[in-house]
């Protein structure tokens, strides 16, 4: 592990600060099993049967983490003498057991976090979005085969009038042509062009988000009926694979890229609900990955839902499930062979500012290790 980690680890340690998640009940830890066993080579192997600890509350400025019960089993580590200094090398565990655990705050970095997330492999520098980080950090494979429904309910809108949008997804793929903008008079139809993704009213075309540049990755934009026709035969289709990782290694690096103020305003005025059934596939982000699996079982699907999608949204996976899943930093990686787990995110638009709050229920991951290398100099 690089001294930079490590020295941004302890930052974040020391910054933290720990008491009950419920001030009527204290928190409690309690170890079975401890074992502890010298070899000649300079090694230690340490062995606990059971580790549980409940009711504990972590804080590092208004990041808080919350956890009502933790349990790990048959907890083994490692711990070397080099140079008459011991360092843990290696820590696994036959499996652990997470319920009650919520994750709350700002939707920011602290500035202790921020150190740790700057010592992560491939993580941008200083000042430097995520999108901007290594493409080929970014594998949205789940996306690859969504189906599912994506339904909106616009009340008052200047643009539509009250409407009623119903946007199916298909193996992966929003076709616009399908899509449904249903209101009084003659209905709107929703699409994509090479500026952007547009809804066409009764009094004319209005952008909802536009493109920096084009031809974009898993878009394929209108077309227009033979001989110069003005009218619209295809209304274009999004792959939502490519689209979404195509974005996200964008970044917000084109000008003029993102929501138009019109858009801002419907949103504000937009009821959301919609279920989506994810696909089984590779998901990355920098510094984490896994495997999506359980598909044929009805495992990894998302509900959506909000009262105004400008002031907040929910998000619940009743059923994740992944395998190989691992974390990695300079040095360090953290791997388990399997998770499963209940989460739901909440997203507060407060002003300028987002909070979120996220809770996992009925988690359970196997065969989890912590492998820190060898120590570096910076």
């Amino acid at each position: 592990m690089t001294l930079r980690l490590a020295a941004s680890l302890l930052d974040l340690v020391l910054g933290l600060e720990l008491g009950p998640s419920d001030k009527g009940t204290p928190n409690r830890c309690s170890l079975d099993g401890v074992t502890w066993e010298s070899r000649q080579e300079g090694v230690i192997d340490i062995g606990i049967r059971k580790l549980e600890a409940a009711a504990l509350r972590l804080a590092s400025g208004a990041l808080v983490l919350e956890i009502g019960r933790i349990a790990v089993h048959e907890l083994a580590g490692q711990v070397r003498i080099e140079a008459g200094v011991p360092r843990l090398s290696a820590l696994g565990a036959a499996g652990v057991e997470l319920s009650g655990v919520k994750l709350h705050g700002p939707l920011g970095l602290s500035p202790q976090l921020q150190e740790v997330w700057n010592a992560l492999p491939g993580s941008p520098p200083a000042g430097i979005t995520a999108g901007q980080a290594a493409a080929d950090a970014w594998s949205l494979g789940p996306l690859g085969e969504a189906e599912g429904v994506i339904r909106g309910e616009i009340t008052d809108a200047h643009l539509l009038f009250d409407a009623e949008v119903t946007v199916p997804i298909r193996h992966g793929q929003i076709d616009f042509s399908d899509a449904t903008v249903e209101h009084v008079g003659p209905d709107s139809r929703m699409g994509v062009s090479r500026l952007g993704l547009y809804v066409d009213a009764p009094n004319g075309r209005s952008y909802l988000y536009q493109f920096a540049s084009a031809p974009l990755a898993g878009v394929e934009f209108e077309r227009r009926g033979a001989l110069l026709s003005p009218w619209v035969s295809e209304r274009g289709t999004l792959r939502l694979q490519a689209f979404a990782e195509s974005m996200l290694r964008q970044g917000r690096r084109g000008h003029g890229q993102g929501l138009t103020e019109q858009a801002r305003l419907l949103l504000g005025r937009t009821a959301l609900s919609g279920e989506v059934q994810l696909g089984d596939g590779r998901f990355a982000v920098p510094g984490l990955q896994a495997h999506m699996v359980g598909r044929s079982e009805g495992r990894n699907a998302l509900g959506l839902r909000s009262e105004a999608v400008g002031h907040g949204l929910t998000v619940e996976m009743a059923s994740l499930s992944a395998r190989d899943a691992a974390a990695k930093w300079k040095g360090a990686e953290l791997a388990c062979d399997e998770v499963t787990a209940g989460l739901k995110l909440q997203l507060f638009v407060e002003g300028r500012q987002v909070r979120f709050v996220l809770e996992v229920e009925n988690g359970r991951a196997a065969g989890p290790r912590l492998d820190l290398g060898r120590s570096e100099s910076a």
